[in-house]
């Protein structure tokens, strides 16, 4: 006797397919959104500066341009830098209202010289000769670290040791140093490295704030 027997409905599977294909897609999806490390609105992600910190160190031959803002309780006002750094000799061009007009700052293997319409002095730290020549001075001999969100060398008598704090995405947001206090308020993305773009100094009672307008790399 020949027994007919007619097909199963192909929907049931096809439905149970689609579940499976479903869960298995948004797995997918979790394991990425997991997978893909914090980043904020500008693009830095977490583990970054870690990854890129070497780099950093090695960035010793630059130019910075930008604008500096000096507050203390008796003044309020800003100039325009225009930096110049290797790792043996800098020139930092000061113009504008707290420096008094155009002022060129320079050191070479331990020798410092400011030059202005008043001539041309010297002394024997760059912080001495601001302070001598202009009535204020900057941390010359820690910024170029500083300014790239590294600490001054902590063997150096003139800087020493130091407490960083980093933010939630592991870069460096506080840094107090030779009795001052960094903060990095901004980053921006050169070539292949994050560098600030806008760090606050204080010093008692001086604010300094830095707003970079430009990095380039420069050649010795």
């Amino acid at each position: 006797m020949l027994t007919l027997t007619s097909p199963s409905p192909r929907w049931p599977l096809t439905r149970h397919t689609s579940r499976l294909w479903l869960a298995g897609f948004a797995l997918l999806l979790l394991a990425g959104c997991a997978s893909q490390a914090p980043m904020d609105e500008n693009g830095r992600q977490a583990g970054q500066w870690e990854r890129q910190q070497a780099d950093v160190e090695a960035f010793d031959t630059w130019t910075l341009v930008g604008k500096a803002g000096l507050r203390t309780p008796e003044e309020n006002v800003s100039a325009n830098l225009d930096w110049n750094q290797t790792p043996y000799y800098f020139r930092m061009l000061i113009s504008g209202p707290f420096g008094g007009g155009r002022n060129v700052l320079e050191g070479r293997e331990g020798r410092f010289s400011l030059s202005n319409s008043d001539g041309r002095f010297e002394a024997e730290t760059p912080e001495a000769l601001m302070e001598e020549q202009l009535g204020w001075s900057l941390p010359v001999t820690a910024m170029p670290n500083w300014v790239r969100g590294l600490p001054g060398d902590p063997d150096n008598d003139n800087t020493g040791s130091y407490q960083l704090e980093t933010d939630e995405l592991g870069f460096p947001s506080h840094l107090a140093q030779d009795g001052w206090e960094i903060d990095y308020r901004d980053w921006e993305k050169v070539d292949d490295l994050w560098l600030p773009r806008r760090m606050v100094m204080h010093y008692d009672d001086v604010r300094i704030t830095l707003v970079v307008n430009q990095w380039q790399a420069s050649e010795e």
